[in-house]
């Protein structure tokens, strides 16, 4: 099974910055997707970012300039590189997983999911 297991939450100021990563286990695909989405309560979650095996990067319109998605092939880890964080960015982030090679931003369209790491920016 896949596993995924983020880390990197935290409490910061604004305009401060975060490095979330997320350890990825199971996979046996050769083509995927993974990326970061969020939930904020009373909304529905978003995709934040997201990565397929190409190489190939999607942001949100409310990140793209602030926020960066990379991985490690090697290591199997994704990370996600918060820059000038905004209170509104607030939220419980979301390492998640799809086969294929479309990265698209739509949560339903991802198969795995971790537990979440809470970001808090004041």
């Amino acid at each position: 099974d896949v596993q995924l297991v983020e880390s990197g939450g935290g409490s910061v100021q604004a305009g401060e910055s975060l490095r979330l990563s997320c350890a990825a286990s199971g996979y046996t695909h050769i083509d995927y997707c993974v990326g970061w989405f969020r939930l904020t309560p009373g909304k529905e979650r978003e995709g934040v970012a997201t990565i397929a095996s190409n190489g190939r990067t999607e942001f949100a319109d409310s990140v793209k300039g602030r926020f960066t998605v990379s991985r490690d092939i090697a290591e199997n880890t994704l990370y996600l590189q918060m820059n000038s964080l905004k209170p509104e960015d607030t939220a419980m982030y979301y390492c998640a997983a799809k086969v294929g090679n479309w990265n698209g931003l739509v949560p339903a369209e991802y198969d795995y999911w971790g537990q979440g790491t809470q970001v808090t920016v004041s």
